[in-house]
Protein backbone atom coordinates (compact mmCIF):
# COMPACT_ATOMS: atom_id res chain seq x y z
CA UNK A 1 0.00 0.00 0.00
CA UNK A 2 2.74 2.50 0.58
CA UNK A 3 4.49 1.84 -2.51
CA UNK A 4 0.87 2.36 -4.79
CA UNK A 5 0.24 5.69 -1.91
CA UNK A 6 3.96 6.87 -2.92
CA UNK A 7 3.56 6.28 -6.99
CA UNK A 8 0.10 8.77 -6.25
CA UNK A 9 1.61 11.20 -4.76
CA UNK A 10 4.14 11.06 -7.63
CA UNK A 11 1.76 11.08 -10.46
CA UNK A 12 0.15 14.25 -8.81
CA UNK A 13 3.26 16.36 -7.89
CA UNK A 14 4.19 15.30 -11.82
CA UNK A 15 1.06 16.10 -13.18
CA UNK A 16 1.22 19.98 -11.42
CA UNK A 17 5.01 20.30 -12.48
CA UNK A 18 4.69 19.40 -16.00
CA UNK A 19 1.76 21.93 -16.48
CA UNK A 20 3.66 24.81 -14.83
CA UNK A 21 7.08 23.46 -17.14
CA UNK A 22 4.48 23.79 -20.05
CA UNK A 23 3.67 27.45 -19.38
CA UNK A 24 7.09 28.86 -18.68
CA UNK A 25 7.99 27.32 -21.61
CA UNK A 26 5.60 29.39 -23.51
CA UNK A 27 6.09 32.30 -21.70
CA UNK A 28 6.02 36.13 -22.98
CA UNK A 29 6.19 39.59 -22.46
CA UNK A 30 2.94 38.71 -21.32
CA UNK A 31 3.60 35.84 -18.48
CA UNK A 32 3.46 35.50 -15.12
CA UNK A 33 4.77 32.80 -12.42
CA UNK A 34 3.26 33.02 -9.38
CA UNK A 35 3.18 31.02 -5.64
CA UNK A 36 0.69 31.75 -3.10
CA UNK A 37 -0.59 30.87 0.38
CA UNK A 38 -3.18 32.20 2.77
CA UNK A 39 -6.23 31.27 5.18
CA UNK A 40 -8.48 28.70 3.28
CA UNK A 41 -11.16 26.93 5.12
CA UNK A 42 -14.12 24.83 4.16
CA UNK A 43 -18.01 24.37 3.62
CA UNK A 44 -19.89 22.02 1.90
CA UNK A 45 -22.86 19.40 1.65
CA UNK A 46 -24.04 16.08 3.22
CA UNK A 47 -20.69 13.48 3.04
CA UNK A 48 -23.18 10.13 1.37
CA UNK A 49 -21.72 7.23 1.56
CA UNK A 50 -22.64 3.57 -0.48
CA UNK A 51 -23.73 1.46 2.72
CA UNK A 52 -25.96 4.10 4.06
CA UNK A 53 -24.09 6.73 6.22
CA UNK A 54 -25.18 10.67 5.48
CA UNK A 55 -23.98 12.83 8.11
CA UNK A 56 -22.64 16.79 7.86
CA UNK A 57 -18.61 16.64 8.18
CA UNK A 58 -18.82 20.19 9.20
CA UNK A 59 -15.36 20.92 7.36
CA UNK A 60 -12.57 22.98 8.25
CA UNK A 61 -8.98 23.99 6.48
CA UNK A 62 -6.37 24.43 9.24
CA UNK A 63 -4.59 26.19 6.56
CA UNK A 64 -1.20 26.40 8.74
CA UNK A 65 -0.98 22.18 10.25
CA UNK A 66 1.18 20.37 7.93
CA UNK A 67 0.95 19.96 5.19
CA UNK A 68 0.12 23.20 4.87
CA UNK A 69 -2.23 25.30 1.95
CA UNK A 70 -0.54 26.34 -0.89
CA UNK A 71 -0.31 27.18 -4.81
CA UNK A 72 1.29 27.93 -7.89
CA UNK A 73 -0.14 29.40 -11.40
CA UNK A 74 0.74 30.53 -14.24
CA UNK A 75 -0.73 33.56 -15.79
CA UNK A 76 -0.38 34.64 -19.70
CA UNK A 77 -1.54 37.87 -20.60
CA UNK A 78 -2.64 38.11 -23.94
CA UNK A 79 -0.46 41.11 -24.94
CA UNK A 80 0.56 39.42 -27.88
CA UNK A 81 -2.37 39.93 -29.43
CA UNK A 82 -2.24 43.70 -28.98
CA UNK A 83 -2.34 45.06 -25.20
CA UNK A 84 -5.33 43.30 -23.52
CA UNK A 85 -6.68 43.34 -20.31
CA UNK A 86 -7.57 39.63 -20.90
CA UNK A 87 -5.36 36.46 -19.16
CA UNK A 88 -5.60 32.80 -19.17
CA UNK A 89 -4.32 31.07 -15.82
CA UNK A 90 -3.13 27.73 -15.29
CA UNK A 91 -3.84 27.03 -10.99
CA UNK A 92 -2.70 24.38 -9.00
CA UNK A 93 -4.21 24.58 -5.44
CA UNK A 94 -3.09 22.13 -2.60
CA UNK A 95 -6.25 22.62 -0.46
CA UNK A 96 -6.99 20.74 2.85
CA UNK A 97 -10.33 20.00 4.85
CA UNK A 98 -11.06 17.72 7.77
CA UNK A 99 -14.26 16.38 8.97
CA UNK A 100 -15.56 16.73 12.25
CA UNK A 101 -14.94 12.92 14.27
CA UNK A 102 -18.01 13.78 15.96
CA UNK A 103 -20.31 14.17 13.90
CA UNK A 104 -19.01 10.67 11.35
CA UNK A 105 -20.87 7.54 12.27
CA UNK A 106 -18.03 6.33 14.32
CA UNK A 107 -15.34 6.51 12.24
CA UNK A 108 -11.73 7.75 13.86
CA UNK A 109 -9.94 9.56 10.88
CA UNK A 110 -11.65 11.22 7.93
CA UNK A 111 -9.41 14.32 5.82
CA UNK A 112 -8.29 15.25 2.98
CA UNK A 113 -5.21 16.74 3.72
CA UNK A 114 -2.53 15.70 1.70
CA UNK A 115 -4.17 17.97 -0.61
CA UNK A 116 -7.65 17.97 -1.77
CA UNK A 117 -5.95 19.13 -4.92
CA UNK A 118 -7.02 21.21 -8.09
CA UNK A 119 -6.13 22.27 -11.42
CA UNK A 120 -8.16 24.67 -13.42
CA UNK A 121 -8.06 26.73 -16.04
CA UNK A 122 -9.48 30.38 -15.80
CA UNK A 123 -10.50 33.56 -17.68
CA UNK A 124 -8.71 36.59 -15.99
CA UNK A 125 -9.46 40.69 -17.02
CA UNK A 126 -7.29 43.03 -15.22
CA UNK A 127 -8.69 46.61 -14.87
CA UNK A 128 -5.40 48.40 -15.82
CA UNK A 129 -4.41 51.88 -15.22
CA UNK A 130 -0.97 52.80 -16.77
CA UNK A 131 -0.95 55.96 -14.00
CA UNK A 132 -1.05 53.36 -10.51
CA UNK A 133 1.13 50.65 -9.95
CA UNK A 134 -1.70 48.30 -8.25
CA UNK A 135 -4.11 46.39 -10.50
CA UNK A 136 -7.32 44.61 -9.63
CA UNK A 137 -8.46 41.17 -11.09
CA UNK A 138 -11.22 38.97 -11.23
CA UNK A 139 -11.34 35.30 -12.81
CA UNK A 140 -13.40 32.34 -13.73
CA UNK A 141 -12.30 29.01 -14.39
CA UNK A 142 -13.04 25.18 -14.26
CA UNK A 143 -10.87 22.01 -13.97
CA UNK A 144 -10.50 18.62 -11.88
CA UNK A 145 -10.02 18.03 -8.21
CA UNK A 146 -7.99 15.04 -7.31
CA UNK A 147 -8.54 14.24 -2.93
CA UNK A 148 -6.07 12.28 -1.34
CA UNK A 149 -9.21 10.13 0.87
CA UNK A 150 -8.37 9.66 4.34
CA UNK A 151 -10.97 7.17 5.68
CA UNK A 152 -10.54 4.86 9.12
CA UNK A 153 -13.45 3.12 10.43
CA UNK A 154 -14.15 -0.15 11.39
CA UNK A 155 -14.20 -2.05 8.45
CA UNK A 156 -11.08 -0.61 7.51
CA UNK A 157 -9.06 2.11 6.27
CA UNK A 158 -8.59 4.24 2.79
CA UNK A 159 -5.18 6.37 2.29
CA UNK A 160 -4.48 7.12 -1.00
CA UNK A 161 -4.92 10.02 -4.42
CA UNK A 162 -8.21 9.39 -6.37
CA UNK A 163 -9.86 11.54 -9.42
CA UNK A 164 -12.75 13.26 -7.76
CA UNK A 165 -14.17 15.31 -9.99
CA UNK A 166 -14.96 18.77 -11.45
CA UNK A 167 -13.53 21.35 -10.07
CA UNK A 168 -15.35 25.81 -10.71
CA UNK A 169 -13.21 28.50 -9.35
CA UNK A 170 -14.22 32.28 -8.96
CA UNK A 171 -11.22 34.77 -7.77
CA UNK A 172 -10.99 38.89 -7.25
CA UNK A 173 -7.74 40.38 -5.84
CA UNK A 174 -5.21 43.18 -6.28
CA UNK A 175 -2.04 42.75 -7.55
CA UNK A 176 0.66 45.40 -6.82
CA UNK A 177 3.73 46.19 -9.22
CA UNK A 178 7.19 46.23 -7.16
CA UNK A 179 9.75 46.39 -10.02
CA UNK A 180 10.16 45.35 -13.86
CA UNK A 181 9.79 41.85 -12.94
CA UNK A 182 8.32 41.54 -9.73
CA UNK A 183 4.84 42.02 -8.08
CA UNK A 184 2.52 41.16 -5.08
CA UNK A 185 -0.59 40.08 -5.03
CA UNK A 186 -3.91 39.37 -2.17
CA UNK A 187 -7.24 38.01 -3.39
CA UNK A 188 -10.30 35.87 -2.06
CA UNK A 189 -10.51 32.88 -4.10
CA UNK A 190 -12.71 30.05 -4.29
CA UNK A 191 -13.24 26.68 -5.16
CA UNK A 192 -16.51 24.58 -5.34
CA UNK A 193 -15.68 20.77 -5.79
CA UNK A 194 -17.53 17.79 -7.03
CA UNK A 195 -16.34 14.74 -5.12
CA UNK A 196 -18.47 11.79 -6.68
CA UNK A 197 -18.11 7.76 -6.16
CA UNK A 198 -14.10 7.83 -4.65
CA UNK A 199 -13.79 4.25 -3.53
CA UNK A 200 -13.37 3.66 0.09
CA UNK A 201 -12.80 0.05 2.21
CA UNK A 202 -15.10 -3.10 1.57
CA UNK A 203 -15.60 -1.55 -1.89
CA UNK A 204 -18.08 1.02 -0.94
CA UNK A 205 -17.73 4.86 -2.30
CA UNK A 206 -18.15 8.40 -0.95
CA UNK A 207 -19.48 11.06 -2.56
CA UNK A 208 -20.03 15.14 -0.87
CA UNK A 209 -19.38 18.61 -2.26
CA UNK A 210 -16.72 20.43 -0.69
CA UNK A 211 -17.08 24.64 -1.45
CA UNK A 212 -12.54 26.13 -0.12
CA UNK A 213 -12.71 29.66 0.40
CA UNK A 214 -9.60 31.01 0.92
CA UNK A 215 -7.69 34.51 1.02
CA UNK A 216 -4.30 34.27 -0.48
CA UNK A 217 -1.36 36.35 -0.62
CA UNK A 218 0.92 35.83 -3.01
CA UNK A 219 4.41 36.86 -5.48
CA UNK A 220 4.58 36.94 -9.48
CA UNK A 221 7.50 36.94 -11.74
CA UNK A 222 6.62 38.82 -14.71
CA UNK A 223 8.69 38.00 -17.66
Amino acid sequence: MHRAFRFKQQAVSALAISAFLFAAGSASAGMQLSGYGGFQGATGGNVKTSDGADFDPDWSGKSFKMPPYFGFRGIWWLDDFGKSNWGVSLDYSHAKVYGNLGNTPGWSHFEFTDGLNMLTLNALYRFQDPSRNWTPYVGLGAGINVPHVEVTRASGTTFDYQFGGASLQAQAGVSYQLSQHWSTFVEYKGNYNFVNDVSIDSGDTLKTRVFTHAVNFGVSFNF
